[in-house]
């Protein structure tokens, strides 16, 4: 009998047991479901948390560039809640980090606020190198159009990027994509000039445009890489072969943090659609379009890329806490009546990827923090 009762008493404590692991592992399930991932290890939380990272232009009234600027003149809302600069960098200078300390941001009540301002506060005590490669250097792509639009300018068109390339000595890597129908990706990421020049010099003609479905597919790979990432496209001509519509193209480039710079001939003026396309599709990702009328205008273009990367501030913040989970606006303004009269230009906003931290959740005391 006796037996009989301290069997039955082990068996609750083994069902006691395991009832308050499923509700431990329920509860780690509802915090893995949001924005953040979080691990407690001997009482530390190590969490991987979005650094929402923009690509600022200041310009005034007559297109130059004005620099010097410093953190305390940037205000940045998200959905109109303030935003803490994380770190701040100017032209290809290095970033440097603004958040020394845990006390610099106070927690919210709620326990959800809390959990999100952990993972700032943790993220700044244990990620210092990562901040560095997140916010170093730029990583440029660019997207050659090779279709049969081009078959006139080729040569020139080769020219023009070839004197880019050569140009971009603040850039880390360079990648050179080219498509007509399909993507051909002719030189990866690297930080060779020759090798990129050598794959310019490769290129050839093809068939139809599907330049927003190339596009997104270049914008796909950009996304894999940390630091400051930028897509150059030289279009000949509308799109005649995507299935993709540009604002899924475009919505990806704004998610992922990419600036997208689009250089087209006078052919693409002869479809107001395409202008209209490649105009706000630049504006929204922070970048600029360019309609060339030669090759001339072409290089000119291409130089005007080049001094804008040279003079962008680079900024990054950890977002406050937000129960947005999809679009959210960013809006960047100067502060003082004598910066206010100037021209800001950066991405408009994005969608919070919490997809984009699979890998990661393998070993989350590893984790280090990634970029939008």
């Amino acid at each position: 009998m006796i037996d009989h009762r301290v069997s039955t008493l082990k068996e609750k404590i083994v069902s006691i047991t395991k009832f308050g692991l499923l509700l431990s592992f329920g509860f780690l399930l509802l915090l893995e479901s949001g924005d953040r991932v979080v691990a407690q290890e001997e009482g530390h939380i190590h969490v991987i948390v979005n650094m929402v990272q923009l690509n600022v232009a200041v310009t005034d009234k007559n297109g130059n560039y004005i620099t010097g600027l410093t953190p305390k003149d940037f205000v940045i809302t998200e959905d109109g809640i303030p935003q803490k600069l994380a770190t701040f960098g100017e032209g290809s200078g290095p970033a440097r980090s603004l958040m020394a300390a845990v006390g610099d941001v106070k927690p919210e009540p709620s326990a959800a606020d809390v959990v999100e301002q952990a993972s700032a506060n943790s993220s700044l005590l244990d990620s210092r190198q990562s901040l560095d490669s997140l916010v170093a250097g730029a990583n440029v792509f660019i997207l050659f159009d090779t279709s049969n639009y081009m078959y006139r300018g080729f040569v020139f068109a080769q020219d023009a990027i070839a004197d880019f390339v050569r140009s971009l000595e603040t850039a880390d890597k360079i990648a050179l994509y080219s498509y007509s129908r399909d993507l051909s990706r002719v030189a990866t990421l690297t930080p060779d000039r020759a090798q990129v020049l050598r794959a310019v010099r490769t290129t050839v003609a093809g068939d139809e445009a599907a330049l927003y479905n190339t596009l997104l597919l270049t914008l796909r790979d950009a996304a894999h890489y940390q630091g400051r990432k930028v897509v150059v496209v030289f279009s000949n001509g509308p799109d005649n072969s995507s299935v993709v519509p540009p604002e899924d193209v475009a919505e990806l480039a704004q998610s992922s943090g990419i600036s997208v710079y689009m250089i087209s001939t006078q052919q693409a003026r002869l479809e107001p659609v395409s202008t209209a396309v490649f105009e706000r599709m630049t504006a929204a990702t922070g970048g600029k379009a360019y309609f060339a009328k030669n090759w001339r205008d072409e290089k000119k273009a291409f130089a005007s890329i080049r001094d804008d990367l040279g003079h962008l501030y680079s900024v990054a913040y950890y977002p406050q806490p937000n129960p947005n989970r999809g679009w959210r606006s960013i809006n960047v303004k100067l502060v003082g009546d004598a910066l206010r009269k100037y021209h800001v230009r950066t991405r408009n906003g994005y969608r919070p990827q919490p997809t984009r931290f699979a890998a990661a959740r393998t070993d989350t005391a590893d984790a280090k923090p990634e970029a939008q």
